[in-house]
C-alpha cells in the first residue's frame, strides 16, 4: 500500500502573529504561523478587511517569531525559532511574492528540545541584536549589522547560558542606544535537585535577570539579577531611552513583570510599583481563583505609550505609566474591553488591533476611542501603602459590552476540530460535506464545510418569460459602469437600463423583436448586437448599420471584442468583420466553408495597443475544434485542429494568469465545454496556434455554458452545467472551484456603482445579481452555535439529525446556576442581573472548581442548520461518549446511549462514578425520552452498537451490555487492557481497540462461550487519538503526536482466528513480548504535524476512489490517497526526492526528518511538497521534469490529476 498525503484546508489555529512594514511600503502587514506554516496578512486601513497575500509551508514547526528593524532602516524582517536547531531570518520579497532566506545559523541539534533554544526569541527595540532562548539553560545573542552594501549581516552567536535554570519568559529592555540589554525569568533548580526533602524546592526564588550585550568587549554578561514574584509568568517591554533630537525621555525603560493577580513595574536601582489586576464582580465567580495575564501589547504614539493586557477570561486592561524622565511616578491599570482569548494581539499604526484568537476565529478591532474619557475605575499604584509593595486589596470591574473597539472583520478558523463526520445529506448535492464539531467553551459551533466559494445575492426578481441568456454592456469604452443588461428570449429581446432602478427601455437601437446572439460594446462608443438575420452596428447617434444575411440562411453562432466579430452562418460558413480605424466594421471578402454545422466559437479580448486578436476557435459537429488565423497574412487559414470525444457545446479563449505555466505573463488557455458535461483546457501557443497540454474534468451531466467574466479585477471563467463553476487567478495561481449557489442557465460580468464587481445570471425565470466575496477559500461553512465544548457526536441511520454531545470542566449548569443564584438571593445578597445575563460567548462563563462540569445532548438538523432540541445532563456530570445503537432484545429498536461520568478530574482520571444513560428515540428522532442509567466503576470513553448488543470501553475494561428493564446488563468483560479504551470500531464480530497509551488491538467475540479475547496487538506504543478499519484486517490510526499510521494483520492469521468456534486456541497461545500472540504489520507511517482528531474512508467525488480524510486539531483536513499503479508510485516518489533537494523548507528543517519525526516515512508521499513544483522557476521545473523524462506540462498535469480525482478540489 502506498498513499499520497494532501492537505485540502491548511491550519488555521494561529499560535503567533507580529506585526511590521514587511513589504517595505508604508503599510503594515501581519506575519502570523500556524504552527507548520507562515502567512502574511495584510489589513486594508480603508475597509478594514484581511486579505491573505501569501502562505507557505515550512515543513517543521515554528515555535516563535519576532520582527526587527536595522535602526534607520524601512523595512521589517521576520526571525523565525523553530525545532530545527537553527535561527532563520525572512525577508518578504514584494516583486516576487515570496518569503526569501536571507541568513541561517545553525546551533544545536533538530527537534523540540529542552535545551536547544528556539522557543523564545527577542529583540533590541533599535534592532541592534536578538537573543533565542531555550525552556532551560540555553541562550544565545546574535548581533545584526549592515555590511557596507546596505545588506543584513549577522555575528556569530554569543552565549548567554545559566545552567539548571528554567526560563520562563525573555523579552528586550529598550535602553535607547546604549548597550542592548535582555531581561529574562528565570528560576535555579540546582537546590531543589539535591534536596530530598522538598524544603529547598519550596524556598526556591524566581529572578528577573538582566543580560547585558557590551557592544566594546563582544560578550554577554549578567547584569542584574533580583527574586521578583514566584507566580510572575509574563515581561512586557516598557519604552525607554533619550531622543536623539531632545533631552526628552521615551519612556522610563524597565519592564511589566505580570502575575498572579498583580502587575509589577520593575527596572535596575529604580522603585518597584504594584497595582492588582481587577476582577470580575460576579455572583457565581470562585473566590479562590486568581487571575494571570496571557498575552500583553505595548504601542507607542507620538510622546506616549499605553499598554493592553488580556486576562484568561479575555478581558483586556489598559495600563499606563506616569514618569518624569526615567522615574517613575505611577502605574494605572483599568479595565477597556472584553474580546476573545487570544494567542496574539498586534496593535496597528492604522487604528486597528488584531486578535489571534487562542480557540475559533481571529478577529480584527478598529479602535473607536482609546477609553480615556470613560468613568471606568482606574486602580492607581500611588493609591496605596509603598507604591502598592506591601499588602494590595482586590479590585473589582463590571464586564460590559465593546466600548472602545468596534469588530471590523473576521478571519473564519476550524480550530479546535475535535469531532467530524463526512456525509451527503444536503439536497441536490453531488459531492458529500464534511460537518466539524469545533471550538471551545461558549464559542463552540458546529460547521458544515462545502466545497465551493461563497455567493453574496444583491439582487433577485422574476422575470415575464424564460430568457435564455443575458449580457450587460457599457455604453461607450470610457464608462466606469454597465449601462444597459440585454435579455434575449425565444422570440424577442428585452433591453433594461441601469441606473438608481432598473426599467426597461425602448429606443437603444437594437432589434426588439428577434432574439439576440451576442451584444458587444465596440470601438469606442459604438454598440453592436448580433441577431439571426444580421448583424446592427448602433453609432453613438443613434444610427444604425445593418448587415443582413443572404437569403435562406440565419446566423447560428457569433463571438466578438472590441475590434472583431467572427459570425457562422446556418450553411456552415463563417463571415469574419473587422472595425476600421474611422469605426466602420468591414467584411473579409472570402468566406470560410468548415463543412461541418459550427457549435461554437470563441476570439480572445483584443490586447493592449493591437488591433486585433490574431485566433479563433470554432467547435463543429464533428466532434473537432479547429484554431483559424485571424493575422492579415494568413486570414481564415486553419492553424491546428484538436479531436474531441463528444460535440462541444461551448469555447472560451481566455488571457490568465497561471504562474505554474508562466509565471512573468498571462497564457492563452482555449477551454472547450463538451455536450457530456466534460470541460477541456488546453493551452494556445501565441507563436505558432498550436493546441498543448490539454487538461480534463467532469463538471455535471448539462451541457456546458462557458462565459469570460471578470472577478476581483482579474479575468475568470464561468463554467455552467448541472453545477457552476469558476475558473480564476488567486495569488498568482490557477484555481477551479465550484459556486454554491442555485444552477445558472446563463452569466454575464455586472458593474454598477453598488457592485462594481458583480455578476449577473439567469436561473429559469429569474435574474440573479450577485458577487464572490473571498475569493482562495475552498471550502464554504455554514454556523451553528454551540453551548459547551463538543465532544462527539453521532447520526441516526433513519433521520438526516446528528445526536451532539458537548460539555466543559470547571462550569456550572444551566440548572446548578440558577440553583446557587436563588440561593444567594433566598441569603438576601445583591444580584446583579446585568452580569448574569451577559451572552457567554463573547464572556465566557465563570469559572468554577475543577470536577466541576455542565453536559447537554444536543439534537441538529444540518439541513436546516438548527437545533431542534437540547436534553441537559443534570448531577455534575460530563459526557464523553455517544453511540445509537438498534437492541436486538426490542426487536432492533433504535436507543441512544450516552457515556456520563459524575464530579470526574482530568488528570489523573477519576470519577465518583461513571454511567451509561439510556434514551428512546420519540417524534422521529426529534426528542428524546430517557428510560434509565446504569452506574460503572470508571469514565466510558468509547461506544459503539455491536450485534445488536452494545460494547463499551469503559476505562481499561471492555464490556459488552445488552438492554434490560431497569439497566443495561454486563453480559462479557475482559480487563486485560492498559491504560483506556479510547476507539471501537467493528466488522463481524472482530473489534477494533484503540488504547489511549497502547496503540492498536484487535479482539474477537466468541459467542458459544461468551468469550471477548485479544488476539493480536502492535509492537509498539501509540497514543491513539482517532482509528477507522480500512478493510477487515488493515487499520488507520492518528496519535497524539501528529503521526498518520496504518497497520495490517496478517491474512492467515485472521482466517484462523475467525475458524476457531469457541477461542480456545488464542488463550492457549503464548503471548509475544507480554501482549497479543500475534503481531501487526506496519505499512504506512507519516508524521502530519497535527493531532488528529478523526479519521475517515470515504469517497469525496461522485464515482471517485475512496480515501482516508483525516481532520486535526489545528483545523487541518487532509486526505490520504491510495495510488493505483506501480508506475505513478515511482513518478511521484522520484519527484519527491527532486522536490526535497530543490526546495529547502523556508526554517532549515530537513523534510524528510520532518516526515518522519517519530518513526521514520514509510510509503507515504508528500503531497503538500510535490505540488510547490508549481511554483518553482521555470528553469528548475524542466531540469525536474527531464530528469523523469517528461515535460513540465504532463507532471503538472499529473500533480492536479492527483488531486482532482481523489477530491474534486
Amino acid at each position: 500500500m502506498h498513499l499520497y498525503n494532501l492537505t485540502l484546508q491548511p491550519p488555521s489555529a494561529i499560535l503567533q502573529a507580529i506585526v511590521g512594514n514587511f513589504s517595505g511600503a508604508r503599510q503594515q502587514e501581519i506575519i502570523v504561523s500556524h504552527g507548520t506554516r507562515l502567512e502574511l496578512l495584510r489589513p486594508d486601513p480603508q475597509t478594514g478587511k484581511v486579505s491573505t497575500v501569501i502562505a507557505t509551508d515550512v515543513f517543521g514547526s515554528v515555535r516563535s517569531l519576532a520582527a526587527f528593524r536595522l535602526t534607520g532602516g524601512s523595512k521589517d524582517y521576520a526571525i523565525v525559532g523553530s525545532d530545527s536547531g537553527r535561527v532563520v531570518i525572512l525577508d518578504y520579497d514584494p516583486k516576487t511574492s515570496t518569503f526569501v532566506k536571507l541568513h541561517q545559523e545553525t546551533f544545536g541539534k533538530s527537534g523540540a528540545r529542552r535545551i536547544v533554544p528556539g522557543q523564545y526569541l527577542a529583540t533590541d527595540p533599535k534592532g541592534r541584536a536578538m537573543i533565542i532562548g531555550a525552556m532551560e539553560k540555553a541562550k544565545l545573542v546574535y548581533i545584526l549589522n549592515r555590511d557596507a552594501a546596505a545588506n543584513l549581516t549577522i555575528s556569530s552567536p554569543l552565549e548567554a547560558h545559566k545552567s539548571n535554570a528554567i526560563i520562563h519568559h525573555i523579552v528586550g529592555v529598550d535602553v535607547g542606544f546604549e548597550n542592548p540589554m535582555f531581561a529574562a525569568l528565570e528560576v535555579d533548580y540546582s537546590e531543589s535537585d539535591a534536596d530530598p526533602t522538598g524544603e529547598a524546592f519550596n524556598r526556591t526564588e524566581k529572578m528577573l535577570t538582566y543580560y547585558e550585550l557590551d557592544l566594546g568587549l563582544n560578550h554577554v554578561v549578567r547584569k542584574w539579577s533580583e527574586p521578583t514574584d514566584p507566580r510572575a509568568n509574563l515581561l512586557v517591554q516598557v519604552p525607554g531611552g533619550q531622543l536623539a533630537s531632545s533631552d526628552r525621555y521615551d519612556g522610563p525603560s524597565g519592564v511589566l513583570v505580570c502575575c498572579e493577580d498583580h502587575i509589577i513595574y520593575r527596572h535596575m536601582n529604580a522603585p518597584q510599583h504594584r497595582v492588582p489586576i481587577p476582577r470580575r464582580k460576579g455572583p457565581l465567580e470562585d473566590p479562590k481563583r486568581g487571575v494571570i495575564i496571557t498575552t500583553a501589547v505595548m504601542h507607542k504614539m507620538k510622546g506616549a505609550f499605553f499598554f493592553l493586557l488580556q486576562s484568561e477570561d479575555g478581558d483586556l486592561f489598559k495600563v499606563t505609566i506616569e514618569h518624569q524622565d526615567q522615574d517613575v511616578t505611577a502605574l494605572k491599570i483599568k479595565y477597556f474591553d472584553t474580546v476573545p482569548v487570544a494567542s496574539s494581539l498586534c496593535i496597528l499604526k492604522s487604528g486597528f488591533l488584531f486578535v489571534a484568537s487562542e480557540f475559533g476565529n481571529h478577529y480584527l478591532y478598529q479602535f473607536l476611542k482609546l477609553g480615556d474619557d470613560d468613568d471606568e475605575p482606574e486602580f492607581t499604584s500611588t493609591s496605596y501603602p509603598e507604591n502598592g509593595m506591601s499588602d494590595l486589596p482586590r479590585a473589582y470591574f463590571k464586564p460590559r459590552p465593546l466600548e472602545n473597539l468596534a469588530l471590523a472583520d473576521e478571519l473564519p478558523s476550524l480550530d479546535p476540530v475535535i469531532d467530524s463526520k463526512v456525509l451527503n445529506i444536503l439536497p441536490n448535492s453531488d459531492t458529500p460535506q464534511i460537518f466539524a464539531a469545533c471550538g471551545r467553551g461558549p464559542r463552540s459551533t458546529l460547521r458544515t464545510l462545502r466545497h465551493g466559494l461563497e455567493v453574496e445575492e444583491s439582487v433577485s426578481s422574476e422575470l415575464p418569460g424564460i430568457p435564455n441568456a443575458v449580457w450587460t454592456v457599457k455604453k461607450t469604452e470610457a464608462d466606469a459602469y454597465d449601462s444597459y443588461i440585454i435579455l434575449s428570449f425565444v422570440n424577442g429581446t428585452l433591453v433594461l437600463s441601469i441606473g438608481e432602478t432598473i426599467e426597461e427601455v425602448q429606443d437603444t437601437g437594437f432589434l426588439s423583436s428577434s432574439p439576440t446572439i451576442a451584444v458587444q460594446q465596440i470601438g469606442s462608443d459604438a454598440l453592436l448586437q448580433v441577431h439571426p438575420h444580421g448583424i446592427r452596428h448602433v453609432l453613438s447617434d443613434r444610427r444604425v448599420n445593418e448587415w443582413r444575411v443572404p437569403e435562406g440562411r440565419t446566423i447560428v453562432q457569433a463571438t466578438t471584442n472590441k475590434r472583431q466579430v467572427v459570425v457562422a452562418l446556418s450553411s456552415a460558413e463563417l463571415v469574419y468583420f473587422e472595425l476600421d480605424l474611422d469605426g466602420q466594421l468591414n467584411e473579409y471578402q472570402d468566406r470560410k466553408a468548415m463543412g461541418s454545422t459550427v457549435l461554437a466559437l470563441s476570439i480572445g479580448e483584443v490586447p493592449e495597443g493591437r488591433q486585433r486578436t490574431p485566433y479563433l476557435a470554432v467547435g463543429c459537429e464533428d466532434q473537432t475544434v479547429r484554431i483559424i488565423s485571424l493575422d492579415p497574412e494568413s486570414t481564415l487559414e486553419t492553424l491546428s485542429l484538436q479531436a474531441l470525444t463528444a460535440p462541444p457545446s461551448s469555447i472560451c479563449i481566455a488571457d490568465m494568469l497561471d504562474a505554474s505555466i508562466n509565471k512573468s505573463q498571462p497564457t492563452m488557455f482555449v477551454n472547450i465545454g463538451l455536450q457530456n458535461g466534460v470541460l477541456l483546457r488546453t493551452v494556445l501557443d501565441p507563436m505558432n496556434g498550436q493546441l498543448t497540454d490539454t487538461r480534463t474534468r467532469f463538471l455535471g451531466t448539462r451541457p456546458i455554458k462557458l462565459v469570460r467574466v471578470v472577478v476581483q479585477k482579474n479575468p475568470a471563467i464561468l463554467a455552467l452545467s448541472s453545477r457552476s463553476w469558476i475558473n480564476y487567478t488567486h495569488q498568482n495561481l490557477m484555481h477551479f472551484t465550484p459556486l454554491i449557489y442555485d444552477n445558472l442557465d446563463y452569466a454575464w460580468s455586472f458593474s454598477a456603482e453598488l457592485s462594481p464587481e458583480g455578476l449577473i445570471g439567469i436561473a429559469g425565470n429569474v435574474l440573479r445579481i450577485f458577487v464572490i466575496p473571498k475569493l482562495g477559500t475552498k471550502l464554504k461553512e455554514d454556523v451553528i452555535p454551540l453551548e459547551y465544548t463538543p465532544r462527539k457526536f453521532v447520526t441516526h441511520p433513519e433521520n438526516n439529525y446528528l445526536y451532539l454531545i458537548e460539555g466543559d470542566n470547571r462550569t456550572l449548569g444551566e440548572g446548578a446556576a440558577q440553583e446557587q443564584i436563588q440561593k444567594l438571593r433566598k441569603e438576601g445578597k445583591r444580584v446583579d442581573d446585568e452580569i448574569i445575563n451577559l451572552p457567554p460567548a463573547e464572556f465566557g462563563r465563570p469559572k468554577q472548581a475543577s470536577g466541576t462540569w455542565a453536559a447537554n445532548i444536543r439534537i441538529i438538523d444540518p439541513v436546516e442548520s438548527t437545533t431542534i432540541g437540547v436534553v441537559p445532563i443534570d448531577g455534575n456530570e460530563g459526557a464523553f461518549s455517544a453511540a445509537v445503537v438498534p437492541f436486538s432484545a426490542r426487536n432492533g429498536e433504535l436507543h441512544l446511549v450516552v457515556g456520563t461520568a459524575a464530579d470526574t478530574t482530568v488528570s489523573p482520571r477519576s470519577c465518583s462514578s461513571g454511567y451509561l444513560r439510556t434514551y428512546k428515540f420519540v417524534d422521529e428522532g426529534r426528542g428524546l425520552e430517557f428510560l434509565h442509567k446504569t452506574e460503572c466503576d470508571d469514565v466510558p470513553l468509547a461506544l459503539l452498537a455491536f450485534q445488536g448488543r452494545l460494547v463499551a470501553g469503559v476505562g481499561k475494561s471492555l464490556r459488552i451490555y445488552d438492554i434490560g428493564k431497569k439497566k443495561l446488563l454486563r453480559k462479557v468483560e475482559n480487563k486485560s487492557f492498559t491504560t483506556a479504551i479510547v476507539t471501537l470500531q467493528t466488522q463481524g464480530s472482530r473489534i477494533i481497540v484503540g488504547d489511549m497509551q497502547e496503540s492498536i488491538q484487535y479482539v474477537v467475540y466468541k459467542a458459544p462461550e461468551n468469550r471477548l479475547l485479544t488476539f493480536a496487538d502492535d509492537n509498539q506504543p501509540r497514543w491513539v487519538t482517532a482509528a477507522t478499519m480500512v478493510d477487515y484486517n488493515t487499520v488507520a490510526a492518528g496519535d497524539r503526536f501528529g503521526n498518520v499510521f496504518v497497520n495490517r494483520l496478517d491474512a492467515k492469521v485472521s482466517d484462523q482466528i475467525d475458524d476457531d468456534p469457541t477461542g480456545a486456541g488464542i488463550l492457549h497461545e503464548k503471548s509475544i513480548l507480554m501482549g497479543a500472540p500475534h503481531k501487526t504489520e506496519m505499512l504506512c507511517h507519516f508524521h502530519v504535524g497535527d493531532l488528529i482528531t478523526s479519521i475517515h474512508k470515504v469517497s469525496l467525488v461522485a464515482g471517485g476512489r475512496e480515501v482516508l480524510l483525516y481532520t486535526g486539531l489545528h483545523g487541518t483536513i487532509g486526505i490520504l490517497v491510495p495510488f493505483v499503479s506501480k508506475e505513478d508510485v515511482d513518478f511521484i516518489s522520484t519527484l519527491e526526492q527532486h522536490m526535497r533537494s530543490e526546495q529547502p523548507s523556508l526554517v532549515g528543517r530537513d523534510q524528510l526528518a520532518w516526515r518522519g519525526y517519530y518513526v521514520p516515512v514509510k510509503a507515504v508521499v508528500d503531497g503538500d511538497l510535490c505540488e510547490t513544483y508549481a511554483r518553482l522557476a521555470a528553469s528548475k521545473q524542466s531540469a525536474i521534469a527531464g530528469e523523469l523524462d517528461r515535460t513540465v506540462g504532463e507532471v503538472l498535469k499529473k500533480l492536479e490529476q492527483m488531486r482532482v480525482t481523489s477530491s474534486g478540489f
